[in-house]
């Protein structure tokens, strides 16, 4: 038999082929790739995101008019002095003489200003037992946090001398060292362990070092060729450190993948005799078209977060997106070059008991099927009704949860538990100052701010606070004489009770501030603080919902549509989509609301989920379980298209891929399980949501799901209606012909209204 002339066409086919006759070429320009973006980059800067561009609405504009006026507010900070006996008053020479010792000493460290005792601002409970000490850090107040250091040494010196109070500080820079100090490291371990989980998977999965290694490689470059990009996209989209993890954890889960699925496939071929350079030509046509379909599909999805108006969410979206495009082009133009150059030294470094020749013999197969899956889709495809209607059932009832999902800014205790003092110091300050820790700030700007008219304005605001209801008071006003601008603090009642701190905000923006502030021409007093930017941010993101929702659907609909002319396989696939993040909506809300199992995952009392990681989800996931989807059916599509029946074809596509799927799931999970063992709540939401929604997606909807509506639609899979043909046809892309056996592969049988392009 003469040597198969196998020919190959499509963007990626063609990509792959120049890579590998290119080799040293190919691999030249990815380095030059990301050296350019590094060095560009690093020259360039980061722009990172101000206060005025996180939101919009009044929170935004208060952060605006405090930025155009050059007004950096310090990073304030209070100490609580609080009687240990209900008889001890703040009147008494006992802690008169605490709060002068507290002053004294926060003074003598030349750390601090305008220092304010509890006698002159009032600041003394209602019982009497507790007051509060005020001061703002000198400095920037991002940085605040690194040089609070003596002053909370030196309130720890006060406490030692009277024991029979309680004195504790708490604020910005307090709390931003005490969360540094015990969770600062937390994340970057994580990022970091999340490389030595993926190449070990990685070393079970392939059974040789370089082979593990090229993925590990790919991946780590396209994230640093990114890096390099988001420092130069940043000086037109302002970047976060929030953007950067999130880049992270998608690229390493991607790049990973992308190299997975292409190594996996060229090795199959190899495994069934054809030589290296035919088996990395088949590889681009079929494994480097489904990554190309599957990468801009995930970039769609990710795009969908632009769509939110949300700073932090477009940061988050354009990183992600630049990251999957980046592992994309990478793994079909320089991985075909790396896979040419090294040849059979791929297999370097073989763990014996590891690797696939030795589970080939083992199992005495080809190696390449799933002995479980091909049981399991045994099963399936002889009983497709009853797998539908038990894996459809189960997905259901794991998403019936979600139906009562409540959403919120998490509160410190909700973030943190009881695990750090300064928690419980942030309910014992709100406990006798409610509102206190985080008051609402009205931000006044005038053409005078010392005029008459405007005082009197404040004035009137202040008592109104008050006698509204909103406001125990009391209501401090800071005045910028120079810039024409006032801060007007206003303690909410609530505090920590964001149900009720909402309704006292409403108050002050919708009774107090018309009657009096805005009563006066030429005013402006957008209300700010804590629980006005959760407010803003939540109205903003539930406007968001809906937009996002529809662009991602529509658009995953109709790249499915065009990549496999079937209007069947790209309804199936929004639906399963849409099955997989249900069932993840569902798990969160189980564990993290109703607290079914919480104590596994050490997240007692919750109560919520978090605001943003709905949609945040949704974007994510959507994208991720196309990458299962393209794959497999493109598998499926494939065997069509050689001429096996549709039952044989879905037998085929999913065992042969069952163990390169079962692999990349199995990375995604342990990488994102790493983030679920987070102290921070958020992280932890965050991680337990995209494990558990990738496991089931790798499982039930690919192993089961697909299988069984696949084999009761038949040959309806392939149903494309005539009236669509003038769409573009993206299909050919997965076609291969092979001239010494046929001159070109068989169609599957027209349903009404098909045409099926090759």
């Amino acid at each position: 038999m003469g040597k198969r002339d196998t020919r190959v066409r499509g963007i990626a086919a063609r990509a792959g082929g120049w890579s590998a006759r290119h080799r040293w070429a190919a691999v030249g320009i990815w380095v030059l790739f990301v050296v350019l973006a590094m060095g560009l980059g690093s020259a360039a800067g980061t722009v990172e995101l101000k206060d005025s561009e996180q939101l919009g609405g009044e929170t935004g504009r208060a952060a605006a008019i405090a930025e155009q006026a050059g007004i950096e507010e310090p990073a304030g900070e209070t100490v609580l002095l609080q009687g240990k006996e209900s008889s001890l008053k703040a009147t008494d020479s006992e802690f008169r003489a605490a709060v002068a010792a507290v002053i004294k000493a926060v003074e003598g460290t030349g750390k601090v200003t305008d220092v304010t005792s509890p006698y002159d601002t009032k600041t003394i409970s209602k019982d009497g037992r507790s007051a509060l000490v005020q001061f703002d850090m000198r400095g920037d107040a991002d940085t605040a946090g690194e040089r609070v250091e003596p002053v909370l040494k030196a309130v720890e010196e006060v406490q030692k001398d009277h024991e029979a109070l309680r004195i504790e500080e708490i604020g910005g820079a307090s709390m931003n060292k005490t969360f540094d100090d015990a969770f600062g490291d937390d994340f970057k371990q994580a990022e970091f362990s999340a490389v030595p989980v993926a190449l070990g998977i990685l070393l079970v999965a392939f059974g040789a070092l370089v082979a593990a290694l090229v993925p590990v490689l790919l991946a780590i470059t396209a994230i640093m060729a990114t890096m390099g990009l988001m420092m130069l996209v940043s000086h037109v989209q302002p970047m976060d450190e929030t953007s950067s993890s999130v880049m992270l954890l998608v690229g390493l889960a991607v790049g990973v993948d992308y190299c997975l699925f292409y190594l996996r496939r060229e090795r199959e071929e190899r495994a069934a005799g054809r030589d290296h350079e035919t088996a990395l030509r088949i590889a681009a046509a079929t494994s480097g078209r489904a990554i190309i379909v599957s990468g801009v599909t995930v970039c769609v999805a990710m795009a969908g977060m632009l769509f939110t108006g949300i700073a932090t969410f477009k940061a988050m979206g354009l990183a992600s997106l630049m990251v999957v495009a980046v592992a994309m082009v990478g793994s079909v133009t320089v991985l075909p070059a790396v896979l040419s150059l090294l040849g059979k030294r791929v297999e370097t470094g073989r763990i014996p008991f590891l690797h696939p020749d030795k589970r080939r013999k083992t199992a005495g197969g080809s190696g390449n099927d799933s002995r479980f899956w091909t049981s399991v889709l045994r099963v399936v495809l002889a009983k497709p009704v009853i797998s539908l209607i038990v894996a459809a059932g189960a997905l259901v009832a794991i998403a019936a949860p979600a139906l009562g999902m409540k959403t919120q800014n998490l509160t410190l205790d909700q973030e943190f538990g009881d695990s750090l003092p300064i928690v419980a110091t942030y309910e014992r300050v709100n406990e006798a100052f409610p509102g206190g820790s985080d008051p609402a700030e009205v931000v006044v700007k005038a053409d005078d701010i010392n005029s008459a008219e405007v005082k009197s304005a404040i004035a009137d605001f202040r008592e109104r606070a008050v006698s509204s209801g909103a406001s125990r008071g009391p209501v401090d006003v800071k005045v910028h004489d120079t810039q024409n601008i006032a801060f007007v603090y206003v303690p909410l009642v609530g505090g920590s009770n964001l149900d009720k701190a909402e309704k006292s905000l409403d108050i002050i923006r919708d009774d107090v501030r018309p009657a009096t502030l805005g009563k006066v021409d030429g005013v402006e007093a957008p209300v700010t603080g804590q629980v006005a930017g959760s407010k803003d941010f939540n109205d903003q993101l539930v406007s968001a919902v809906a937009p996002v929702f529809a662009f991602v659907v529509v658009f995953a609909f109709v790249l499915m549509l065009l990549s496999f002319r079937s209007l069947t396989i790209a309804i199936t696939s929004i639906i399963l989509n849409l099955l997989s993040v249900g069932a993840a909506y569902g798990i969160l809300v189980a564990v993290f609301q109703h607290g079914w199992g919480a104590s596994l995952v050490g997240a007692e009392g919750v109560g919520a989920i978090i605001t943003w990681l709905p949609l945040f989800l949704f974007v994510i996931l959507f994208g991720l379980s196309m990458d299962y989807h393209v794959f497999v059916v493109s598998r499926i599509r494939e065997a069509r298209l050689r001429g096996l029946t549709t039952r044989d074809s879905i037998q085929h596509g999913v065992v042969t891929t069952a163990g390169v799927i079962t692999s990349a799931a199995v990375i995604m999970v342990a990488v994102f399980a790493i983030f679920g063992t987070l102290s921070m709540q958020s992280m932890k939401q965050m991680g337990v949501g995209l494990a558990a929604a990738v496991l089931i997606d790798a499982t039930i909807i690919r192993g089961v799901l697909l299988p069984a509506v696949m084999a009761l639609l038949g040959e309806r899979n392939w149903y494309f209606p005539k009236w669509l043909n003038r769409l573009p046809d993206l299909s050919h892309d997965e076609s291969f012909e092979e001239p010494s056996t046929r001159s070109q592969p068989p169609q599957p049988p027209a349903v009404e209204g098909e045409r099926v392009g090759v």
